[in-house]
């Protein structure tokens, strides 16, 4: 273990001092300037529902986890609210007792964070109420996901661990070896139907059985490359997302990939560069790479049908398909909505002024948004 993380300090340093893009939380001053915002004129009515408020996220992404009309967030400071979706109205509101670094999982029963040092909280998802607590081998940076009774972490050794969600008794764990060097980043854990689909450093996307922790396949969304171990990092970044058999993902210094749901082979893969994981609905898969441009692809072959550069280095969250539009939300607190179907800029909604990291969320006919300085809004449009 001291091993590990003398190796991961020292690849941290490296990584920092090196080329600061490759720390998603740094908080230095980018080295490109931001395009300037273009002027235009809106043709999509927006409307902000309610808004609310939380603690600072501080230099971690966390995302709000919507479910059975309920709003769960949290912020780095360990607090945790709990809101009406329909009207931002508090339902309950609890301190997790330690500051946050991941987080919110829920399954709408059980809200599961991470505290420092690898701490598992899990709370009642009705009340606040505390059930258990666990311990991660390391730092935890990626939500946890919950599904088929248990919740599947991540820590930043490269450990898988599933624990069950109504005592907090590890189930079982599987180790991936660490590559040299990796992001300071929190690539996500997709559940659905009984699968954990975990991304992870050096490129590669695993299908696990939640239940047994048993392999289904392991794809390459990247393949590492280059002559130096900075220039073979390409892990995967941010959320998988799946719809169907397709789960997409992305990767840094790699690809954005779909591959089959079933056996993991890969249906088609272009080259991009992204820090923020894809976008994805029937028809298209969106990307933001990590020079802020924003790109829409087949969800069927992968080809290339538009791309917008008026954010370049914006710092772009994950995209997401809304209605007829692709919503994405930059590092100075604009969310820009642009056509699905050929990317021109549709509206822009300015929220509080700090960054977008955590990925919007859909709810219905409403967006809902996370700053890193705790605005939580929920915005529709007309």
């Amino acid at each position: 273990m001291h091993v590990f993380s003398r190796w991961i300090l020292i690849a941290g340093l490296v990584l920092l001092a090196g080329c600061s893009s490759l720390n998603p939380f740094a908080r230095k001053a980018p080295r490109n300037e931001p395009a300037p915002l273009v002027q235009f004129k809106p043709s999509m009515a927006t409307r902000t529902v309610w808004t609310a408020r939380i603690g600072k996220s501080g230099d971690y992404p966390l995302t709000p986890a919507v479910i059975d009309e309920r709003v769960y967030a949290a912020s780095a400071d360990g607090e945790i609210l709990c809101l009406d979706a329909a009207d931002g109205k508090l339902i309950w509101k609890i301190k997790a007792g330690t500051e946050l670094t991941a987080g919110v999982g829920t399954d709408g029963k059980v809200l599961v964070v991470v505290g420092t040092d690898g701490v598992i909280l899990a709370f009642d998802a009705n009340d606040g109420k505390s059930l258990w607590k666990a311990q991660a081998s390391t730092e935890v940076l990626s939500p946890p996901a919950l599904g088929g009774g248990v919740v599947v972490i991540r820590s930043m050794d490269n450990r898988i661990a599933a624990y069950d969600l109504g005592s907090g008794a590890r189930r079982w764990f599987v180790q991936r070896t660490a590559p040299a060097l990796a992001l300071r980043a929190s690539p996500g854990i997709l559940m659905n139907d009984g699968v954990a689909y975990v991304a992870l450093p050096a490129g590669r996307l695993l299908a696990l059985a939640a239940q047994t922790g048993s392999p289904r396949w392991d794809a390459p969304i990247a393949e590492p490359r280059g002559a130096t171990e900075l220039e073979r990092v390409a892990d995967v970044s941010g959320m998988p997302v799946i719809m169907g058999r397709d789960v997409c993902a992305a990767s840094y210094q790699g690809r954005l990939a779909c591959v089959d749901a079933g056996n993991g082979s890969v249906r088609w893969a272009r080259e991009l560069s992204a820090d923020v994981g894809p976008g994805l609905d029937q028809r298209y898969v969106f990307a933001s790479d990590e020079r802020g441009n924003l790109q829409a692809f087949s969800r069927d072959s992968g080809s290339s049908l538009w791309r917008n550069t008026s954010l370049s280095w914006r710092g772009l969250s994950s995209p997401v398909s809304f209605g007829r539009a692709v919503v994405v939300g930059d590092r100075q607190g604009y969310l820009h909505f642009f056509s699905r179907e050929e990317g021109a800029l549709l509206a822009r909604v300015q929220t509080d002024g700090s960054a977008i990291r955590a990925t919007p969320v859909v709810v219905g006919a409403t967006l809902i948004i996370q700053s890193q300085n705790g605005s939580l809004l929920a915005i529709s449009t007309e």
